[in-house]
């Protein structure tokens, strides 16, 4: 399993340094296919994807990929439109369908466009940043950095729990040493980047802490749905959303705060 995961995570490396350094139309299709397939990962956790597809979650991906265009053609213009589009498409199906679709299911098919495609799509927004092919790796660095970190601390000086009852192996300690080592290589990632290290260093430390609520945030929408894994696709690691849980949140985090501090 060990030698599973490793490799896995080799290939995902791999993976992202070609994607992200190529940034443009490589990455956005990239992050478009990442999406959907997270969503359907999470569709089928909520119940809303059951033995096969249906119009309401065909309905979520098309609002996916609308919000998608939407990024390409503008953001600042587009974006929050189009998720607002989103939301009416479905609940045009919900009241020319009704009573096929629960409320709760329509609720859960407008969650995953926003919490999947619109976060993860910051990604691609902050490659676009100026400085963003520097800037876009802080979102993996206090992401994947803060779990490393917290691990390592948490094997070796954990002892109170941090969520007991939805994590029991994270502890205070652990999740201090994650913000801590985050902010250390945001320092290194400066200085070896011959960028702003102070900044730097706040940006990784604050998006590691919201990395943390990521992750424990997809923890417990597994428990509530009685499930371990969201998939099956990244062996070792599970489905999409289990790698980018934390990813998902620090996106749009790493995003604003980039051009709040840096002044972007």
């Amino acid at each position: 399993m060990f030698k599973t995961r490793l490799l896995s995570g080799i290939l995902l490396v791999i993976a992202a340094l070609l994607t992200i350094i190529s940034g443009g139309y490589v990455l956005f299709f990239t992050l478009l296919c990442i999406s959907l397939i997270g969503m359907q990962e999470l569709y089928k956790a909520m119940g809303v994807h059951k033995d096969s597809f249906n119009l309401l979650e065909t309905t979520g991906y098309a609002g996916a990929v609308l919000y998608y265009i939407s990024v390409l053609l503008g953001f600042e213009k587009y974006g929050t439109m189009t998720i607002l589009l989103a939301l009416i498409l479905l609940m045009f199906v919900y009241v020319f369908t009704y009573p096929k679709y629960e409320a709760d299911q329509i609720m859960a098919t407008f969650f995953g466009v926003v919490y999947v495609a619109v976060m993860l799509s910051f990604i691609l927004l902050t490659r676009n940043l100026e400085n963003g092919k520097f800037i876009v790796w802080l979102i993996f660095l206090c992401s994947w950095g803060c779990d490393t970190c917290a691990y390592c601390v948490g094997m070796l000086i954990g002892k109170h729990k941090m969520a007991p009852v939805l994590s029991p192996k994270k502890s205070i300690e652990g999740a201090v040493g994650g913000v801590a080592g985050a902010a250390f290589l945001g320092v290194i990632y400066g200085a070896v980047t011959h960028g702003p290290v102070i900044e730097y260093a706040v940006i990784c430390g604050v998006g590691a802490l919201i990395s943390m609520v990521g992750d424990l945030a997809a923890s417990a929408i597994k428990r509530n749905q009685g499930i371990k894994d969201y998939g099956k696709l990244i062996p070792g690691h599970g489905g999409i959303l289990d790698r980018f849980d934390s990813v998902i949140f620090t996106s749009p985090v790493i995003f604003y705060l980039a051009k709040i501090i840096l002044g972007l």
